[in-house]
């Protein structure tokens, strides 16, 4: 009978044993079942993008917003690694603009007037040639997720990424008054290559005077006077920094919206009963060109490498 006392202990003392250990375990998988749950959603990873064509904004991921912009900004025809340039300055900018809340009820509008443009892949695609549609959106795709999650930093905020279209690089005090110290004048070889880089406008005197007129009621002009006409002081990147037409001073900028010019670095002729004005490059000047990227991209120069030509003492990061 003790015998059979004792086993009876022992087969209670195990099956016990053995219970605590299973929970244990259960308890230890439920705890890694709820572990592999997928991680809080960051906000910073979407979008809210304001269309202004009708006010209203979309909800819409990061990398997928860049698919728009870059589609958009950049030729899909450039250098892939002037594409990942593009796609990090986008992304970056965005940042920046999320920062900055310039917008109510948005983090970025589509008007590249204010902040940068953007086109859905529906409306890229009727623009496009319909041969190069897939290869386009799918090159443009690769810029994006290739670079996924990385912009520029100085001092460990994204910058405010401003680009344009062609030229040697201006100081953003030349254009708006403001600076920058990663925002310098940076000259790239090989743009005057690029179709967008020169470029001319033909105006006739009275069209000159009707649109400085809009400007200033009391303008004045006689363009018998040798000096009708005369640009007064270049800034360092050879943009015009003023201009006199007759009675009245201008800045280059100013110039350049009056007279509908791509760019504020222009010299003029008057020619008979004309104003002809050659233009050299395409944009504010500010920040990354996006012809001298590609230019760049052509002679070998990766996507990081083309970033730290325009922005200076900055860091790429994630």
């Amino acid at each position: 009978m003790k015998k059979i006392f004792i086993y009876v202990v022992i087969i209670i003392i195990v099956s016990f044993s053995i219970s605590i250990l299973f929970t244990k375990n259960f308890e230890k998988k439920e705890e890694e079942v709820v572990s592999t749950e997928p991680a809080p959603r960051v906000e910073n990873n979407f979008v809210n993008l304001l269309h202004t064509s009708d006010g209203s904004v979309e909800y819409l991921g990061l990398e997928e917003y860049l698919y728009g912009v870059v589609s958009a900004e950049m030729p899909a025809s450039y250098e892939l690694e002037a594409l990942k340039a593009q796609a990090v300055v986008a992304r970056t900018y965005t940042k920046y603009k999320q920062e900055e809340k310039k917008h109510e009820n948005a983090d970025i509008c589509d008007d590249s007037g204010c902040c940068q443009a953007w086109i859905s892949k529906e409306n890229r695609f009727s623009r496009w040639e319909e041969a190069e549609r897939e290869s386009n959106w799918n090159k443009i795709v690769q810029a994006v997720n290739e670079t996924a999650g990385k912009y520029i930093a100085y001092e460990g905020k994204p910058i405010n990424a401003l680009f344009h279209s062609a030229g040697k690089t201006e100081l953003p005090i030349n254009v708006w008054g403001g600076t920058y110290p990663y925002l310098q004048v940076v000259e790239t070889s090989g743009e005057n290559a690029y179709s967008t880089y020169a470029s001319e406008v033909i105006i006739t005197k009275d069209e000159l005077i009707q649109k400085m007129l809009e400007k200033n009621s009391k303008f004045k002009i006689n363009f018998k006077d040798d000096d009708a006409m005369r640009i007064l002081e270049y800034n360092e990147s050879g943009r015009v920094k003023t201009i006199k037409v007759g009675n009245t001073e201008l800045s280059g900028v100013e110039a350049r919206t009056i007279f509908g010019l791509k760019s504020a670095k222009f010299e003029f002729m008057i020619d008979g009963d004309e104003i002809k004005f050659q233009i050299l490059g395409y944009g504010h000047g500010v920040g990354l060109s996006q012809s001298g990227s590609d230019s760049l991209a052509k002679q070998g120069k990766n996507f990081e490498e083309i970033i730290t030509h325009y922005y200076k003492n900055v860091e790429i990061t994630e």
